[in-house]
């Protein structure tokens, strides 16, 4: 395979998983990958930016929320296809457990809509979530109760 048609490489973002009242916070996509589905507020870690700080940015640039980061707890892939199945980009999200501190979400930059959701309407609602989205959630869920 040529360098011309190599597959992208990974690209490192994070992800805001942020709890409040047994709700955590979600926004619906804009942008691709996952255009129209609920995932969290992240995007691409910054050059100097540490994954904790980006985790924060985004969260703000995108929803208006401020938070507070508590720590690193998993990671999941994010491929996006174009139609005819080539990998036009892969991300490396690293989802970071925050507590929120102030605002009323408000879709902004790259959401649509962002608002809470409790952990039942993700696992019984009809939502479009991005993959791994409920997963993610449930163990941000259970590591707030443990702290």
């Amino acid at each position: 395979m040529s360098a011309s048609t190599s597959p992208p490489r990974p690209i490192v973002a994070t992800i805001a998983a942020v709890i409040r009242d047994g709700q955590v916070l979600l926004v619906r996509r804009a942008n691709p990958p996952d255009v129209g589905r609920w995932g969290f507020p992240g995007g691409k870690i910054e050059t100097a930016e540490t994954i904790q700080q980006a985790a924060l940015r985004e969260l703000h640039e995108e929803t208006g929320v401020h938070g507070e980061a508590r720590e690193v707890f998993t990671a999941v892939d994010a491929f996006h296809h174009d139609d005819s199945g080539t990998l036009l980009q892969h991300f490396v999200l690293v989802a970071v457990r925050c507590d929120w501190r102030t605002g009323v979400p408000v879709a902004a930059d790259d959401a649509l809509e962002a608002r809470w959701f409790s952990i039942e309407e993700l696992e019984h609602g009809d939502l479009a979530l991005s993959l791994d989205v409920r997963e993610v959630a449930e163990t941000a869920f259970r590591l707030a109760q443990s702290s």
